[in-house]
């Protein structure tokens, strides 16, 4: 059931069948002559059932709704062709709208870049086709091409009594953006900051190094008065300035195991994930599931590429393979 955060804003949780992640936190904010929802679920019947339900428990008319996508992941954007009228404005970041309206000839072409990348980092041909075949965002994304309205840093989105602000916080995806409202101290935050799990910052093609863009942005968001943290997942934030320091000393653990793991030899990407501590639920890397093994993977990557930027590691290639050292 929806819950009232602050006045004429709600969180609306949706269901995410099967994730580790379990919901997604949508926020709907009614704003007397129209509405804004932001973000949206899964493409999925069970997540657009339980949207289509609360949204009409709030007397929310979708012909006068507006809809703001923080970012790209299916999880945030995959129901918003269907829950767009012909009177919605959806919006999105230009980078993140580029990604998400690609042809289906150009996601392939862009699908097979990347594991090309994977392969020559060490990880399993087979495994890579079935983490793709099993991908949310191949499974559960827009059911059509959208005709977005760009929004940019600083650009302002009012909505009845609110006046947000978009603020560009790059690093789990290229043009993953927040809102935030000044009067109110709020940050609708997405998957920037998460309460008591961390976001996936993996390595992509448009981003060589996430994992410095992502310290960069939480720095940004750590200068701004905020009082309240609405994420995209679990429970809200009150004290944000704590939060990214426990985020900050997460991944500063990540890269020392990622240097541990070197210190007995080279290795693939692949072959260092497994020192890795993974909060996934499974005993050992061999009985992780495809989708969160490739997220791991690409994790334990944007790691490697951020100390060999640092200067703490170097790669080389044998036999078609890349492999990282210790400088």
């Amino acid at each position: 059931m929806a819950k009232q955060i602050i006045p004429n804003l709600y969180r609306i949780g949706i269901p995410l069948p099967g994730s580790p992640l379990k919901a997604v936190n949508c926020y709907l904010i009614k704003g007397g002559k129209r509405f804004l929802l932001i973000d949206t679920g899964w493409n999925q019947r069970e997540c657009k059932d339980k949207m289509l339900c609360e949204l009409g428990a709030l007397g929310v008319d979708l012909n006068k709704t507006d809809i703001f996508i923080t970012h790209l992941h299916a999880d945030h954007c995959g129901l918003a062709a269907d829950l767009a009228t012909r009177t919605s404005t959806v919006y999105i970041n230009d980078v993140e709208a580029f990604a998400v309206n690609l042809e289906s000839d150009r996601k392939r072409e862009n699908d097979q870049e990347l594991n090309e990348v994977f392969t020559r980092n060490g990880y399993p041909e087979e495994e890579l086709k079935r983490s793709l075949e099993s991908h949310p965002g191949r499974v559960h994304g827009l059911s059509r091409r959208i005709d977005f309205e760009i929004l940019r840093e600083g650009d302002a989105l009012r909505i009845g009594d609110y006046s947000f602000r978009a603020v560009a916080t790059p690093g789990h995806s290229l043009g993953h953006m927040c809102l935030y409202e000044a009067k109110m101290k709020v940050l609708v935050a997405g998957d920037h900051i998460l309460s008591d799990i961390t976001p996936n910052i993996a390595f992509t093609l448009r981003i060589q190094n996430p994992l410095k863009k992502y310290l960069e942005s939480l720095e940004k968001i750590r200068s701004m008065d905020i009082g309240l943290v609405l994420p995209g997942h679990r429970r809200t934030i009150d004290d944000h300035k704590a939060r990214i320091g426990e985020l900050r000393e997460h991944h500063r653990h990540r890269l020392t195991e990622v240097l541990s793991a070197l210190k007995d030899g080279d290795k693939t990407a692949y072959e260092i994930a497994p020192f890795i501590t993974w909060n996934i639920g499974f005993s050992s890397w061999e009985l992780f599931p495809y989708p969160p093994k490739r997220f791991a993977f690409g994790e334990t990557l944007a790691h490697l590429k951020y100390l060999e930027e640092e200067g703490s590691v170097r790669q080389r290639t044998w036999q078609d393979k890349i492999l990282f050292s210790l400088v």
